[in-house]
């Protein structure tokens, strides 16, 4: 059965920083795409980024390029997220998701994490 796991959220003021970790298990992931994506209340869920860990390439919304740095641990089935500068428009429940297809940013991910609130108080 396949899990992930997300921790790091919590309360920051705005341009401050956050290290979101996302752990999955169940299976080998290193052919897979690992993704975060997040949403605010009354909002469609949005991609924010995502990295393959079968080419290592990275992807990233344009509303965090140069402020969010995604990373993954390939041997330890583990992604990050790091997030700077952070703005409260990007409060919101950030989810952690993992698909064996190059999906990247839609959001049609097999598998999800339960998410982890990231609030930033202006």
């Amino acid at each position: 059965q396949v899990q992930l796991v997300e921790s790091g959220g919590g309360l920051v003021q705005a341009g401050g920083s956050l290290r979101l970790s996302c752990v999955a298990s169940g299976r080998t992931f290193s052919s897979y795409v690992m993704g975060w994506f997040r949403q605010a209340p009354g909002k469609e869920r949005e991609f924010v980024a995502a990295i393959s860990f079968r080419s290592s390439n990275t992807y990233y919304a344009d509303s965090v390029k140069g402020r969010f740095t995604i990373s993954g641990d390939n041997a330890k089935n583990t992604v990050h997220l790091q997030m700077n500068s952070l703005k409260s428009e990007d409060t919101a429940v950030y989810y952690c998701a993992a698909d064996p297809r190059l999906v990247v940013t839609i959001p049609r991910y097999n598998y999800w994490g339960q998410g982890t609130q990231v609030t930033v108080s202006s």
